[in-house]
């Protein structure tokens, strides 16, 4: 394998893992293997750090997939309990505010899934990377500073309910680039007339690369070993 010239490689980003951590733990060991000091070494999509799944690590020449890979469908396995609300829409702040579950059913959240397929527009989390005024979102939002983040036109291919068990529902959700599964559960909670938020999230397929295909970043220093380098 070239990881100079250029690689590609598919891991599973571990819980409370930063997507910028896997690259800058992949490029060290890259760089330790193969006696460089430096490596060209980038990913196709963040995933935030409580959620773990499909990553794309580009190496070399193959950074320049990067956009292209980014824009590939993504699937993703998402965990939401009803009935509260975060700042953040997971489990990365304390729950602000409680509401009633009790006239919540399992045909009314089919139904309201419903609504969500296909084109959406969607404000992204004030907990975000996008960038406002030259700054990340996440920035204003941690200094309890007003923003107003404009919605972005997404596309939802698929949503189903895989499990109910209130306060507790798992969502399959199939959707384009820059969707964001936390701006997802608020929406639903808000439309169930009912406060949501996120408390687990795994992504398990970009384009046609499913979490099977992944390694895990214990595997990584057996994979280089067990793979010639140049």
């Amino acid at each position: 394998m070239d990881f100079i010239e250029g690689e590609i490689l598919y891991v599973d980003k571990p819980l409370h893992w930063t997507s910028f951590r896997v690259v800058r733990v992949i490029r060290a060991k890259l760089c330790q293997k193969l006696k460089i000091k430096k490596l060209k070494v980038g990913h196709a999509g963040t995933l935030d750090p409580l959620a773990t799944g499909v990553m794309i690590i580009c190496t070399g020449k193959k950074t320049k997939q990067i956009e292209r890979l980014q824009s590939e469908t993504k699937e993703y396995i998402a965990n939401i309990r009803l009935g509260a609300t975060t700042p953040s829409f997971d489990l990365e702040t304390e729950i602000d505010a409680e509401y009633p579950t009790s006239h919540i059913t399992r045909e009314l959240i089919e139904e309201i899934l419903f609504q969500f397929k296909g084109k959406i527009e969607q404000v992204p989390p004030l907990f975000s990377a996008v960038k406002v005024e030259g700054r990340r979102a996440y920035e204003f939002a941690r200094k309890n500073e007003d923003i107003e983040l404009k919605p972005k036109l997404l596309v939802i291919e698929d949503i189903k309910l895989i499990y109910y068990d209130l306060p507790d529902i798992t969502l399959r959700v199939v959707c384009s680039k820059g969707t964001y599964i936390r701006a997802l559960a608020r929406d639903i909670g808000e439309a169930l007339h009912s406060g949501a938020h996120l408390t687990g999230l795994t992504r398990t397929r970009v384009g046609e690369i499913t979490l099977e295909r992944c390694l895990k970043m214990e595997e990584i220093d057996k994979f280089l070993e067990e793979n010639k380098m140049s």
